[in-house]
């Protein structure tokens, strides 16, 4: 179990954003994604109008769809209709005072049609992004959007956050981050990347093992583990590098869990009485209260989107299994019993239910499962080490790491095991995910 227990940003940029003329907030369709009925959405993407000469070496006509392309698949909920399947003109895209033929591009299959233009000129550019349903012939929301050639992937990604979010109600997994530890032979550290798997930048540089990455409430701080003094300590540290302060320094570990929603209380893992018990700490004011009381091992404290409960891992039956209790450390229940080492919980930010790791044939997989002990649902099946999962802001996704034979990466899915997809990977091992709230851009 003692293995178990140890397992566990960069400037933005800054662009002009304008509704599109004429957009009506009650054009916005919104599909219920999560129903098993749900049917990817067909969309087509025609290759953007230029406007003016194009000053960049690179064709952005087809940049811009190719681009938008890979954000809409990466979130599992698109068919990208095949330009090989576009009729005779649909390959360009009409001036905003043409009449789109929308009954061409329904024969097509097509329910959803996204038309763009763009101008690059005098070192700036400027792009139109429109979305279409093709079967009512409305415009469902057009954005312009100004800045250099250098933003032009931002630009994609904030209309593509537009479209999941007309359609779907929320495009908040657009805007965050994944937090994960590299291991190299002698240390590790800390790093975050953008779920597109650009941006990737180093947050702790300590030469020392470093683990646990937990997100603040508002994206704005990070807590971990680091041996840097000798000691597995717990550490907070201000994302813009302002500050990092050791909040606890007892002796043997202090193992972050989540924080809760107020940003001021994190759950760990604390020897501090001279066994591994979860505690809650208040980091203003540095007062802890003890919420376990047993002679084995605790571990992997996760709060419940409302901070009503508690889920955590604990040996007490003999094996590693997850349990439940009250936030105040009252009636403690356990959770699974089907296997003999279950770890890693991971509350949905929509409650109810909570995934894991457990071991299978000697192999780690994902399960979810109700927090009444319903429904526990395998995740991955495949031949290979599945661990530390952790939900998306909306609940729809799930990051983990992935390790099999010589190769371990950062891995991301929906949250019903479809759509796997790899996002970080290289030579050393990446462990641990931690997924960000929603960030401000």
């Amino acid at each position: 179990m003692s293995n178990a227990s140890s397992k566990f940003f960069a400037c933005f940029f800054a662009f002009i954003i304008f509704f599109y003329a004429g957009v009506d907030v009650s054009a916005k369709v919104y599909i219920d994604i999560d129903s098993p009925s749900f049917q990817k959405f067909p969309i087509a993407i025609p290759d953007f109008d230029k406007k003016g000469k194009d000053l960049h070496t690179e064709d952005l006509s087809i940049w811009f769809p190719n681009a938008l392309t890979n954000y809409l698949t990466m979130t599992g909920f698109f068919n990208i209709i095949s330009k090989r399947a576009f009729l005779e003109g649909q390959h360009r895209t009409e001036t905003p005072d043409e009449r789109i033929d929308f009954d061409s591009w329904t024969v097509i299959g097509a329910e959803y049609l996204v038309k763009g233009r763009y101008e690059h000129a005098g070192g700036k550019l400027i792009t139109d992004f429109r979305l279409y349903d093709v079967v009512r012939g409305d415009l469902v929301v057009g954005k312009q959007y100004a800045g250099n050639v250098e933003q032009k992937n931002d630009m994609v990604r904030q209309f593509a956050r537009e479209i999941l979010f007309a359609l779907t109600g929320d495009g908040s997994v657009f805007d965050t981050k994944i937090a994960f530890v590299v291991k190299t032979a002698r240390a590790s550290d800390i790093y975050v990347i953008d779920i597109d798997g650009s941006n990737l930048v180093r947050v702790t540089n300590e030469r020392s093992i470093t683990l646990s990455p937990r997100w603040s409430p508002d994206g704005q701080y990070m807590s971990y583990t680091s041996y840097k003094d000798g000691n597995p300590d717990l550490y907070v540290r201000s994302l813009n590098g302002a500050s990092t302060k050791k909040i606890a320094g007892f002796r043997g570990i202090n193992l972050s869990g989540t924080w809760a929603q107020d940003g001021r209380r994190i759950l760990l893992t604390s020897r501090k009485d001279g066994n591994e018990e979860i505690y809650v700490m208040d980091i203003h004011t540095g007062f802890f209260e003890r919420l376990t009381h047993h002679f084995s091992i605790d571990v992997s404290a996760a709060w419940s989107p409302d901070n009503q409960k508690i889920t955590f891992v604990s040996d007490r039956s003999g094996s590693p299994q997850i349990y439940l209790m009250d936030a105040d450390g009252s009636n403690v229940k356990r959770l699974t019993y089907d296997g003999n080492y279950n770890t890693s919980p991971s509350w949905s930010p929509r409650g109810k239910r909570i995934t894991y790791e457990g071991l299978v044939n000697g192999r780690f997989q994902l399960f979810s499962i109700d927090e009444d002990g319903a429904q526990n649902v395998q995740l991955t099946f495949d031949n290979a080490d599945h661990e530390s999962p952790t939900w998306s802001p909306d609940g729809r996704y799930l990051a983990f790491d992935l390790r099999q034979g010589g190769r371990s990466g950062i891995y991301v899915m929906n949250a019903n095991g479809s759509n796997v997809r790899l996002l970080y990977e290289e030579k050393n091992r990446s462990v641990t995910p931690s997924w960000s709230p929603r960030l401000k851009r």
